[in-house]
């Protein structure tokens, strides 16, 4: 799913509302509607945000329903080819439940929207058993909705706060790697940065 808003949703979609568009796509039902409860959007750091529901409407993404409960906010999904792209429901409310805990941990909570899209985007391509991924770093940067040359300092700030053990990335081929940190904080006990010494790459470490 983050691959395909990626390509869905306008470049310029700021990551507030690619978290926003995340979750209406995972918990839409079959008639592409969608009931988002303020904890969810407070879970999400939304709950007082009008601007990301401003930006998928003028993206016509989605439509703003009126009438909704005091306690929630209702909104009908205009692109019709998510009806393709995403598995069962169930399936679905389980991703957007997994996904809000990747955003809504006590590390995440101090940190802004892109850096959470992030921690999702990097959770979501590792390997469970490993903690490691390897990923494009373009492909990252377009599914966060930010320029590759940004990538390094949000990635930084994960490793700061606790959310990512450790990254590289190799700028003349684009590969980027990294490893989680142990536990659902994902952290490591230290996050010194080391030059990296000897490799073509010019390689960054945390």
């Amino acid at each position: 799913m983050l691959s395909y808003l990626a390509a869905a949703l306008p470049a310029g979609t700021s990551a507030a509302a690619r978290l926003l568009a995340l979750q209406c796509a995972l918990r839409m039902n079959t008639r592409m509607r969608v009931r988002l409860s303020k904890g969810v959007l407070r879970s999400l750091r939304l709950n007082s945000a009008s601007d990301p529901w401003r930006e998928l409407e003028h993206a016509r993404w989605l439509r703003m329903a009126p009438g909704g409960a005091a306690n929630e906010i209702a909104a009908e999904l205009l692109d019709v080819t998510l009806l393709g792209q995403a598995p069962a429901r169930p399936d679905r409310r389980r991703s957007a439940d997994w996904a809000l805990r990747a955003t809504s941990s006590s590390a995440a909570r101090v940190i802004g929207p892109l850096p959470r899209l992030a921690s999702v985007y990097l959770a979501a391509h590792t390997d469970p058993e490993s903690g490691t991924g390897l990923g494009d770093l373009e492909q990252m940067a377009r599914a966060c909705g930010t320029r590759p040359a940004e990538l390094p300092g949000t990635l930084d700030q994960l490793a700061a706060t606790g959310l990512l053990g450790s990254w590289q990335a190799c700028p003349d081929s684009g590969d980027l790697q990294w490893t989680l940190a142990s536990g659902t904080g994902i952290r490591i006990d230290d996050h010194r940065r080391e030059a990296a010494r000897g490799n073509p790459c010019g390689v960054r470490r945390v």
